[in-house]
């Protein structure tokens, strides 16, 4: 229920292009014309001769409009590409996304680098380049709204929030997730000494700080850029496929590099790093060689073992050296022996890289192994009286554990995605971390079933014509993480603020600051409460107004939900106005949010509004109460409508108060409205009353006549004082007897 209601798609746009003349595009790079799909303009990109890949086409979906967009929003798509096969329909190639793409102003294009041979797609007897035209083929599907619900929801739904793909770092989050949930290091990484003044940008310490302290804390999905920045990655390179493996081989490198000389030097090894040697013995004479080694992820064969156990078997057989892979034995030269591989010891993380990719000399390119390969909740490598440990061994420890997360692959050696399924506390709840997103797994027994690879279920409904591929998962388990039971009290720790520096503290609280926006609501009760007691000056203190703080990606109807839930207004009841200072310094709402703009987050629109401080949004709530002093539906307002707040100056009581607003037409006169001020300010309708603007009150102080008989626009009024004009000799003994002398009085006595 969750996906239909929240995660609203416009239905699937199918398209074809019909490209001539193929064989003159070999050497470039072009677009197909632009169609029109969810509202938004597309295009196929194509590189005919590939995109710095050698013999294989490349094929990219690219967004016209998402190059207008405001920086941070997204254009959510996700879409399938084919060249049609024109003699066999059922021998197309297709490729399909995997999950959404977002198409910002900064990264348009998405698609697959490797699609298909060339020497398929121009062998004209293949199907697929017929009279020197080609057909290609889009099924477009884009998400209804820009706004980011995947990771607005993720905290709120689960407890924990996702990582932004920056491309092609899906393997990269599914790591990072990995790493920050195992809280040791997580302890670890925020106890490294930084100091108040090291400079984030190229500290990969600080920068993993900080994504540890934003995924524990944000409401939102975080950013890696600046971790990737700082060990070396950057923007662009970010796009290049690198596979997990050799990820955590750099990350954890560098971490062991910088954490030298510091309070938690060692603690990469302590928790990762194992050791084993290699063993050999020489058949024919008495020579023994044993080398010791050190490894911190274990690389398991998957092809020909059905199991981790049976990839362990593998790993640590005896293999005969002979003939000509004779062992060199010393001061006995060639002799046959006998090698293997045995374990000292293991780390209390282990982490097991399946080896789901290798070459094929016979078609020269890599190729993904989906066979059948099963991986246990529990994990025990004593079994069988230790047969994988060495004679070195410390036998007194117990090498059981349980399986704390799963890093999946998806899609085949050349293109496709990864995603993380963990379970932070070890318990039966597990999640699924991909990207953005992060989703509760109510059966997980069935999840890592799929995982193992293998056959599809219910061949037989594929079709005559079906590839091999469509009978192979290829979706399925390439790293494994086991957390030794003994140790899960220890490795599972409680990690909070109190175990970060306070300047540590202090720095990333100001960083999380940004991701929030303070909007501050005035309504009419702010006015009538505060003129004439805290404000003599403008209309407002917006200080002391309603504050609500709100995350930047927050939609602004869940804004407008916690108004009516904080001040008992209606959705239906509320129009908001955007205040601005104008020319004179003074501020004021100027004019109601557009219909675009409430579709934006409540962070673009404080960004492109006329902010008095960074992080907040200044708005006006406009409400209409009835007799019963209950909200009630708005009128309808026009362009040339104008608002006006209107103070009533009392020289008797040497006093200000607030009496209302209204809306009038600026070709219409102050005179038509003389009748309605005086009910608002409750004075005799025989009584006169004259009209003064404020004009400024810094650095002097200004207040003009309003002449009844010109239009409002003539007179360019915003604020007005009415002021009661006493038909009485005794005028002459009042203090202060107009507006002016009033607000020098005040301002000087402040």
């Amino acid at each position: 229920m969750f996906e239909s209601t929240v995660f609203d798609d416009h239905p699937p746009a199918r398209f074809i292009w019909e490209i001539e003349n193929c064989s003159g595009f070999k050497d470039k790079c072009f677009y197909t014309d632009s169609v029109i799909a969810g509202g938004y303009k597309w295009r196929v990109l194509i590189y005919p001769n590939g995109n710095n890949v050698e013999d294989r086409l490349s094929m990219y979906l690219h967004s016209d409009d998402s190059r207008t967009l405001p920086h941070g929003c997204s254009i959510c798509a996700k879409c399938s590409l084919s060249v049609v096969n024109q003699m066999h329909h059922s021998l197309n190639v297709r490729k399909d996304t995997q999950h959404l793409f977002e198409f910002t102003s900064r990264t348009n294009d998405w698609g697959f680098k490797s699609f298909m041979p060339l020497s398929e797609l121009y062998d004209e007897g293949k199907g697929y380049n017929v009279n020197d035209t080609c057909i290609i083929e889009a099924v477009i599907t884009v998400r209804r709204s820009t706004v980011d619900y995947l990771s607005l929801c993720s905290r709120k739904e689960t407890g924990y929030v996702g990582l932004k793909n920056q491309g092609a770092t899906h393997y990269l989050n599914s790591f990072l997730q990995t790493l920050y949930h195992i809280p040791y290091l997580k302890k670890a990484v925020y106890l490294f000494p930084t100091t108040g003044n090291d400079m984030p940008s190229g500290s990969i310490p600080l920068e993993l700080q900080s994504l540890f302290y934003n995924l524990q804390f944000s409401g939102t999905s975080v950013a890696t850029e600046e971790l990737t920045k700082s060990f070396g990655l950057d923007m662009y390179e970010s796009f290049k496929k690198h596979d997990v493996q050799e990820f955590s081989r750099v990350l954890t490198e560098k971490l062991e590099e910088k954490y030298k000389g510091s309070v938690v030097e060692g603690v990469i090894k302590q928790l990762f790093e194992g050791h084993n040697m290699k063993y050999v013995e020489c058949v024919n004479v008495h020579y023994i060689s044993i080398r010791k080694q050190t490894f911190s992820c274990l690389q398991l064969d998957v092809k020909g073992c059905r199991s981790v156990y049976a990839s362990f078997d593998k790993y640590t057989e005896v293999e005969r050296l002979e003939g000509a892979s004779r062992y060199r034995a010393g001061p006995h030269g060639l002799q046959d022996a006998e090698k293997r591989l045995m374990f000292i010891d293991f780390p209390p993380v282990l982490q097991l890289q399946l080896k789901r990719f290798e070459y094929d000399p016979i078609q020269d390119t890599m190729v993904k192994i989906n066979n059948r390969y099963q991986f246990p909740l529990r994990l025990d490598l004593d079994r069988e009286d230790g047969k994988y440990l060495s004679p070195l061994a410390d036998r007194r420890f117990r090498n059981l554990y349980t399986l704390h997360s799963v890093l999946v692959h998806s899609g085949g050696a050349h293109d496709g995605h990864y995603y993380a399924y963990i379970r932070p506390t070890l318990s039966d709840q597990w999640f699924k971390f991909d990207d953005e997103r992060v989703t509760r797994e109510e059966d997980m027994k069935s999840v890592l079933s799929e995982l193992y690879g293998g056959k599809k279920l219910h061949e037989a409904n594929l079709g005559v014509n079906s590839t091999p591929s469509d009978y192979t998962k290829n979706s399925n388990a390439c790293m494994l993480v086991y957390i030794r039971e003994s140790e899960n009290a220890r490795i599972l720790c409680k990690v909070n603020e109190m175990d970060m520096a306070e300047h540590l503290r202090i720095r990333l609280k100001k960083e999380e600051a940004h991701l929030y926006t303070n909007i501050k609501v005035a309504c009419d009760r702010d006015l009538h409460k505060q003129i004439g007691k805290d404000v003599y000056f403008d209309l407002v203190d917006l200080d002391k107004v309603c504050c609500f703080r709100m995350q930047n990606h927050t939609s602004f109807a869940v804004f407008q939900e916690e108004v009516a839930k904080e001040l008992g207004v209606p959705v239906q009841y509320q129009r908001f106005w955007r205040w601005e200072k104008r020319s004179n310094q003074s501020y004021r709402p100027v004019r109601p949010l557009t219909p675009q703009e409430k579709a934006l987050p409540v962070g673009y629109i404080r960004k492109f509004s006329d902010m008095v401080k960074n992080a907040e949004l200044h708005l006006f709530l406009e409400v209409e109460v009835g007799w019963d002093l209950q909200p009630m539906p708005l009128p309808e307002k026009t362009e040339e409508e104008i608002m006006l707040f209107f103070i009533f100056y009392d020289r008797e009581k040497e006093e200000l108060r607030y009496v209302g607003r209204l809306f009038v037409k600026g070709t219409g006169k102050p005179i038509d409205i003389l009748s309605k001020l005086k009910q608002l300010a409750g004075i005799e309708q025989g009584e006169e009353i004259e009209l003064v603007e404020e004009i400024c009150f810094t650095p002097n102080l200004e207040c003009v006549h309003i002449d009844e008989m010109l239009t409002f626009k003539e007179n360019e009024m915003g604020t007005l004082f009415a002021l009661r004009r006493l038909l009485m000799l005794k005028i002459l003994r009042h203090r202060y007897p107009d507006v002016l002398s009033f607000l020098k009085y005040v301002h000087n006595r402040q």
